[in-house]
């Protein structure tokens, strides 16, 4: 399977992690047994989902601002694109957020899937777009991500799951990754083992 497009998750995949999400469910008056942000704030009242929107917001602005990129990452999209590999975002956060994070950092993505457009992760909506957008099968797609959804859409879409382990929850989500980095450049070393198995079958 030549690989033609990698799909990455961005805060705590491309960014450092940041969020806690406790502390945010918190401030919008959530127990921690809420589960996501998202989906407990689209069961909310007109009113209570304004405030907690605002208090997203405010966090996901402190999380631009403060953002640092993982280690390798700037040097694994410039590997990526040298091979010609299409580069795409899926994140549960705004468009406008993962463009601010590139402009900060000097990175480049060929594509953005954000909540904006659809259902979110672990749905497969945003993966099968991004294959739509850049003429590739799933099957010759990774999804690289640190948290179960990463996972689980890329399975729902039929990519191939790459879990990047750098997280104390990482263990947790192992037995839904078809393959297990801890550093994001040995996403290369899988994409150069995946294309030499497509010669050779």
């Amino acid at each position: 399977m030549p690989v033609k497009a990698v799909i990455f998750d961005l805060d705590g995949t491309i960014t450092e992690p940041f969020f806690d999400f406790d502390v945010i469910r918190a401030e919008m008056g959530l127990g921690s047994e809420a589960g996501p942000v998202l989906e407990a704030m689209a069961k909310m009242e007109p009113a209570e989902r304004k405030r907690a929107e605002q208090i997203l917001s405010y966090h996901e602005q402190r999380a631009v601002e403060a953002s640092k990129l993982n280690d390798g990452a700037s040097q694994t999209l410039d590997n990526l694109r040298k091979k010609g590999i299409k580069i795409g975002i899926l994140t549960r956060n705004t468009r406008a957020n993962a463009y601010a994070v590139a402009q900060k950092h000097g990175l480049h993505f060929d594509a953005v899937v954000s909540r904006e457009d659809g259902p979110v992760k672990p749905d497969a909506f945003g993966v099968l777009k991004l294959c739509d957008i850049f003429g590739a099968r799933p099957t010759q797609t990774l999804v690289v991500g640190d948290y179960l959804y990463d996972m689980l859409c890329a399975k729902a879409a039929g990519a191939k799951a790459v879990l990047l382990k750098n997280h104390k929850r990482a263990d947790e989500f192992t037995e839904y990754a078809d393959f297990i980095i801890e550093k994001l450049e040995q996403i290369l070393i899988i994409i150069d083992k995946l294309d030499t198995d497509h010669i050779s079958d």
